[in-house]
């Protein structure tokens, strides 16, 4: 629920989409890691996740997960 009730509507899609597909396969670290990022502004995750500044190093693996799972899936011809 807080991946999608964030305050921003850019960070909610973001944030539900990945939390919909990746939060049941997460270690306990892993939702750890999770936890600990949710706790962080909109603006601040928006600035890492939209690459206009460097996210701190403990965050730098989920968000790049984020990334991954919100990329845009290319079309088989």
């Amino acid at each position: 629920m807080r991946s999608m009730r964030r305050g921003t509507k850019e960070m909610d899609i973001l944030l539900m989409r990945f939390a919909e597909a990746h939060l049941a396969g997460m270690s306990a670290k892993e939702l750890d890691l999770y936890e600990a990022l949710l706790e962080e502004n909109d603006q601040d995750l928006y600035i890492w996740i939209s690459g206009q500044d460097h996210a701190p190093e403990k965050f730098r693996s989920i968000i790049s997960r984020i990334l991954e799972s919100s990329a845009p899936k290319s079309a088989a011809f």
